[in-house]
């Protein structure tokens, strides 16, 4: 088991690119030969008609945690299909051990229906705290990289969240009513005000290097899984963003946070939409 933090310091310094590789291998392996393929058979629901399977998350999932569980020996793998298997799984984001969270197919949706908006998230976490981040668009062959600390890059440049511009609209991507309580729906209702340009979101991974890039100044999320979050919050505030819950607290990607939540370009814009959604509430 890695017991100390400088480990895995070593370990950020001198191998994400390997990270990388397998990132981009599961994409190319598993992902990418099956996009606008998929066969009916190959594509489930899980929750409902809104939450979709496909052997592409599976098989990416499974080649994902076999890799990166070699890469860290001590490091244990927290993945979306595999937590729906095995829901206490999930706990592991509370122990000591270095965690892997991954997201195969972020925007499954977006994938069976042939859309080029999905993405693969990876994130490295010990103790709660998010070290590294990896977002992979292979549709558009785009990668962002963000390590705690030594900032954030979309293939190999900077990238810097900056603030809005004065005086335009806010646009504010947000939780699709679909997965919303009333209560949620009344805060998210906040947002429909003069200056704010709200929309539903796409890929939540897309969404956060949105922001990193300066494309988007906030969203607006009401749901809690790690694997959704976890890369693209770290992206944000490696390129100078920040992320609050309704409390006023980061966000906590061990779960227990007050939704919604926000992250933003940058404070005054995360506290405005806060305002906003308490507002709503």
């Amino acid at each position: 088991m890695i017991e100390h933090m400088e480990t895995i310091d070593e370990f950020l310094a001198h191998r994400t690119a390997d990270v990388e590789r397998a990132v981009r291998e599961a994409a190319a392996t598993e992902i990418m030969p099956r996009f606008r393929q998929l066969a009916a058979h190959e594509i489930d629901q899980k929750s409902g008609p809104h939450d979709l399977v496909t052997d592409a998350d599976r098989k990416a999932e499974q080649y994902l945690t076999e890799v990166l569980g070699k890469l860290l020996p001590g490091s244990v793998v927290v993945g979306e299909e595999a937590v729906h298997a095995n829901p206490a799984s999930y706990e592991a984001l509370q122990g000591e051990a270095p965690v892997w969270i991954v997201d195969p197919v972020d925007g499954t949706r977006q994938f069976v229906h042939g859309d080029p908006g999905f993405c693969t998230l990876v994130a490295l976490a010990q103790r709660g705290v998010v070290l590294a981040s990896w977002t992979y668009a292979p549709a558009r062959d785009q990668l962002a990289v963000a390590v705690r600390g030594r900032g954030a890059v979309l293939d190999g440049e900077r990238l810097p969240a900056g603030a809005p511009d004065p005086g335009r609209d806010l646009e504010v991507a947000t939780s699709h009513p679909d997965y919303t309580t009333d209560d949620q729906k009344r805060a998210l209702l906040g947002l429909r005000t003069k200056g704010v340009s709200p929309r539903p979101c796409g890929s939540a991974g897309l969404e956060y290097l949105a922001i990193a890039r300066g494309e988007l100044d906030a969203v607006a999320f009401s749901w809690e899984a790690a694997w959704d979050h976890a890369a693209g919050l770290l992206l944000v505030e490696e390129a100078g963003g920040t992320h609050l819950t309704l409390t006023g607290e980061p966000f906590r990607i061990t779960g227990g946070n007050t939704l919604p939540f926000t992250a933003a370009r940058d404070a005054a814009t995360a506290r405005r939409v806060l305002e906003l959604l308490s507002g709503g509430a």
